[in-house]
């Protein structure tokens, strides 16, 4: 777990965003003192501002008109996506694990959680970004251990094994653990921490952090089962009538959002993706 700490820093405009998200008393003028000196960081959310992602009925020219439509926490998350993305660079570990794979599978996970999020009148922005990091743990493991990550991801895909048992076997950890040690070393928010450290097991938390993460592991389950994205780690769990009965849906409503969650995904991976060549 030491060797956590050999991961490249969270990018200081990274940092810098979480601590404003981080802080009850921020501003938009916080905010936009921020994301002014990165002028793609700006120009990416006034892309994802301006897109099918939020549907607003006219388009929006500058940061401050953005935050004044959206709301200070709406944009504070917006911009903590867009710089996150940043971290997944494109890379081919085995013909099963590839990073634009799990990238994918993040965004596919992050706006299935939004939508349901949305559903149930939750917090959708913060569940989006929750979405977005919950498998940064894979992402710890594709860059320091990628003979042992090779080694799980084979013997899952020959095997069918439970994911976290065999990354249990391999490494004595799994990926929650690992992205729990660099979420906690980044300063990330509570929640977003959560989500990492619990997203296949939700029911370990208490209920005032839970839901969030519910969210997330409802998306999660959904996406491996359709195979979107990197979808090994989550295909054996199910979803139970009482967890989302808990976050306030129902198996009817999940499958009526469940129809236009594939266009959805494209969209917004479109949008966050950053240019590859």
């Amino acid at each position: 777990m030491s060797r956590v700490t050999e991961i490249s820093s969270l990018p200081e405009i990274t940092t810098r965003i979480v601590q404003v998200v981080e802080d009850p008393k921020s501003t938009a003028q916080d905010m936009h003192e921020i994301v002014r000196n990165d002028p793609a960081l700006a120009a990416k959310i006034l892309k994802v501002v301006n897109s099918a992602f939020y549907g607003l009925p006219s388009q929006i020219a500058n940061l401050d008109r953005a935050i004044v439509m959206l709301g200070l926490s709406a944009v504070k998350n917006i911009a903590l996506a867009a710089s996150l993305s940043r971290l997944f660079r494109p890379g081919q570990l085995t013909e099963q694990f590839d990073a634009r794979d799990l990238w994918t599978h993040c965004i596919a996970v992050g706006v299935c959680a939004r939508t349901l999020a949305h559903a149930a009148h939750a917090q959708a922005e913060e569940v989006f970004v929750a979405g977005l990091v919950h498998d940064l743990g894979l992402l710890v493991e594709y860059q320091l251990f990628p003979d042992q990550l090779s080694e799980v991801v084979r013997r899952c895909s020959e095997s069918g094994d439970n994911f976290l048992d065999v990354e249990r076997g391999v490494f004595g950890a799994d990926h929650q653990l690992f992205g729990a040690a660099l979420a906690a070393r980044w300063k990330f928010p509570p929640g977003l921490r959560s989500a990492i450290t619990c997203h296949h097991n939700p029911d370990l938390l208490k209920a005032d952090a839970r839901r969030l993460v519910s969210f997330v592991h409802v998306a999660d389950t959904i996406c491996c089962q359709n195979e979107l994205g990197f979808w090994l780690e989550a295909r054996h769990q199910e979803i139970s009538e009482t967890l989302l009965a808990e976050i306030g849906l129902t198996e009817a409503k999940v499958g009526e959002l469940l129809e236009t969650l594939p266009q959805r995904i494209e969209e917004t991976r479109a949008i966050f993706t950053e240019h590859e060549a």
